[in-house]
Order: structure tokens, then C-alpha cells, then sequence
């Protein structure tokens, strides 16, 4: 009867340090997800856990194809199980969890990503209280929507960034609480709100890849926007400060941003700064093309979710107006600052 009552857990495996051995040439992902599972062998007290290997991949060659395909193993099996932890590396796992935030909006269910610092096979590894918080996580029946479990803590999955290369903390919550912690075997929730899901859950099936980043440079020409515009169909400006655009004695980055306009391209700015967000209306080196040309901009969103959420929206239309509509609309805790201009 026991057993009848536990939460039913499908764990897919992507690779990642999490499941990577060391050979010759350095970490490989070759640890199969039914081996992972054994190394977690408590988990059974928290859930039935099935194993999935989707992929074996370092994430470092991580794509939007790889996203669509994650989200179409969660939506085949979606029905099937109470909840879902994807094992991920590190490096781009920010961009993922953003990415599956958009492709799967409104789930009850929780759909957790996790990863570690250091391969579960060693003796002292921060992989196996990973991922065994990320199970017990998805099997609490409060939890709901794409999150990170990283460390102790519960992130949402637009709003994770990896900020330390090496340290087990590598992950924080940019410009947004964290949803939960996990100490000693209990979760500490700090946003409660499953009973406010009101739309069914939607999954989404395109990514428009064409998007492209740009991270200013005092010394940057205005000509590499040029080059950006025969191959994408937006770029993100990675601006100083709050955000603005250079002007520069010969208004390249002036013309360059029209004739991308012109063009019915996208250009979207944020800021180089982790935290607090841009907003380009504070100084008038920004204000001013902003409004010339209805600039959008990512406000407190993190790059990994506005490089995600554009590939989402653009993946649906180009009409101008409905790419504002919704990168303005809020989805998965992604963006608080909801102001049009």
C-alpha cells in the first residue's frame, strides 16, 4: 500500500559532469541513467524511479534541438508519471531550464533539472545530494513547473544563472527569490502558490535559432551588426550599465540599428550586469534610440531567458507587435518589470 502511494519519477539522463568518467583526454559523459539511479539508492524511500537515457552529451554541445528533444520525451511520457528530473551539465544548464520554461508553460507537474560540480562515481561528489533532492523535490506534491535543484536550493527555471565555475554553490536565483530550499532531508518552500494555476499545461514544438548575442566592447566597430543581420533574425546588445548604445563620433551603431529595424529584424537589449536588470530610459544616451526605434528590452530577465524566450517567440511570428506582446508576458517567473516602455 505504501508503495501504491509514492510519487512515480521519470529521471532522464542527458550526460553532463553528473555522469561523466575520467579518460585520457579528460570527463566524458559514459554513466548510463540506470547507473546513476543506483548510486541514489535512498530514493526508493521517496519515490519509483524509472530511468530514461536520452542523451550522453557534454553540455557544452547543448542545442535547441536537444531542448525540443527533452521536451517531447517529458510530453510523451507526461501522463505516465508524477513528476520529471532531467541530469544536465552544468555550463548550459541555465539555458535549458529556460528553454524547457518556454516549450512546457502551466505544468502541475514538477519538471526539475539538476546536475553536480564533480561525477557521481567519486567518494566525495556534490551529485548525489543532487539528485537525490531533486527527487524528493519532484515528489513533493507542492511543487510545480520547470526548476532548478542545485545545491540545496529550488530556482526557477528562468531565473537560474551559473555563477561559479568550480564551487558546489554555482548556481543563484538572479533578480528573483528562490521558489525553496532543501536541508536535511525537508523542503522549505518560500513561494507556495501550485493553487494558482489556472491555464492547462501547453507544450510548445519550434525554436527559431537565429538569435544571436552581441556583448559591447569600448573598442567595438558598428560593422559586426552588419555581418549579424545577414544571419540572424534577432540580436541581444549586451550593453554597459542600464543599457544604451554607443553614439560615436560617426553614428555607425545609429545606422546599423536601422537598418536592422527596417530590415523587420529584432534588436533587443539588456545589460552586461547580473543583477537589477536595464532600463534604458535613465539616461538619454539610451532613452533616445529607444524610442526612435521602439527598442525592446529584457529588463531584470536573465540572458539565458531572453535568448530562450525570443527563439520560442519567433519560432510562433514576426509580426512586431505580437513579438513585444510576448516577451512582456510573464512566463515562469521570467520577467517582473512588465512596462511596454
Amino acid at each position: 500500500m505504501i508503495n501504491e502511494q509514492k510519487k512515480h519519477i521519470l529521471m532522464i539522463a542527458t550526460g553532463g559532469t553528473i555522469a561523466s568518467k575520467r579518460g585520457d583526454s579528460g570527463l566524458k559523459p559514459l554513466i548510463t541513467s540506470e547507473e546513476l539511479l543506483g548510486y541514489v539508492p535512498d530514493a526508493a524511500k521517496l519515490c519509483q524511479a524509472d530511468a530514461l537515457q536520452l542523451l550522453n552529451i557534454d553540455s557544452t554541445n547543448m542545442q535547441p534541438k536537444h531542448w525540443l528533444l527533452i521536451a517531447a520525451a517529458i510530453e510523451e511520457h507526461y501522463d505516465r508519471y508524477d513528476g520529471f528530473v532531467v541530469c544536465h551539465g552544468t555550463d548550459t544548464m541555465a539555458y535549458t531550464a529556460s528553454a524547457l520554461s518556454y516549450l512546457i508553460q502551466n505544468s502541475p507537474k514538477p519538471i526539475i533539472i539538476t546536475g553536480s560540480q564533480k561525477p557521481i562515481d567519486l567518494e566525495i561528489t556534490d551529485a548525489k545530494t543532487n539528485l537525490s533532492d531533486s527527487l524528493r523535490y519532484a515528489s513533493c506534491g507542492r511543487a510545480h513547473g520547470v526548476a532548478i535543484v542545485f545545491d540545496g536550493k529550488v530556482i526557477a527555471g528562468t531565473r537560474g544563472k551559473k555563477e561559479r565555475t568550480k564551487s558546489y554553490n554555482a548556481f543563484s536565483s538572479i533578480n528573483f527569490p528562490y521558489l525553496a530550499t532543501i536541508q536535511d532531508g525537508h523542503i522549505i518552500f518560500y513561494l507556495d502558490d501550485k493553487d494558482q494555476l489556472q491555464a492547462p499545461v501547453q507544450f510548445y514544438h519550434a525554436l527559431d535559432s537565429r538569435v544571436a548575442l552581441l556583448k559591447l566592447i569600448p573598442s567595438m566597430e558598428a560593422g559586426v551588426l552588419d555581418y549579424m543581420a545577414e544571419h540572424y533574425d534577432a540580436v541581444i546588445i549586451e550593453s554597459f550599465g542600464v543599457g544604451g548604445i554607443p553614439t560615436h563620433d560617426t553614428g555607425d551603431f545609429h545606422k546599423a540599428i536601422e537598418r536592422w529595424v527596417s530590415a523587420g529584424k529584432f534588436v533587443i537589449m539588456t545589460t552586461q550586469v547580473t543583477n537589477e536588470g536595464s532600463n534604458m530610459s535613465v539616461y538619454e544616451i539610451g532613452k533616445s534610440i529607444k524610442q526612435e526605434f521602439g527598442l525592446l528590452e529584457a529588463y531584470d530577465m536573465t540572458l539565458e531567458a531572453t535568448v530562450t524566450k525570443l527563439m520560442w517567440i519567433l519560432a510562433q511570428t514576426k509580426d512586431p507587435a505580437r513579438v513585444r506582446e510576448l516577451l512582456y508576458r510573464t512566463v515562469n517567473r521570467d520577467i517582473l518589470f512588465t512596462s511596454k516602455w
